[in-house]
Formats: C-alpha cells, structure tokens, sequence
C-alpha cells in the first residue's frame, strides 16, 4: 500500500490498528496520521522493537488492505 493510499484509508485503519497495537494511545493514532514511517516509530516505541521488526509488522499489517 502507498503512503498516499494508507493518508487517504487511515480513519478506517485506525480502529484496526488500535486492535493490532493496543498499547498505541489514541494520541499515537493521532499522530501518526496515516503515515508509514510514524507507525513504525510508534510502534518501536511502545513495544521495544527494532525497525526492523516494527516495519516487518507494519508491512504484514497492510497486506490486509
């Protein structure tokens, strides 16, 4: 998925997200507003995981769109 695509998805996205995420707050979903890279910050953030990881999940997260 493109960035533009995921910009243009992200209300839908976030409740999925926060599913996936639960430990991103609200604020983060806000925050990251659709964008790839802010997701994988977050992510890496609350959860402690290496970039690497975090866009692996990111990525796998997105093939269900």
């Amino acid at each position: 998925m493109n960035q533009a695509t995921m910009k243009g998805k992200w209300n839908q996205m976030k409740g999925d997200a926060k599913k996936k995420w639960g430990n991103l707050t609200d604020d983060d979903l806000q925050q990251v507003e659709g964008n790839h890279d802010k997701l994988v910050g977050k992510i890496q953030e609350r959860y402690g995981k290496s970039k690497e990881e975090a866009e692996r999940e990111v990525n796998d997260w997105h093939k269900t769109y």
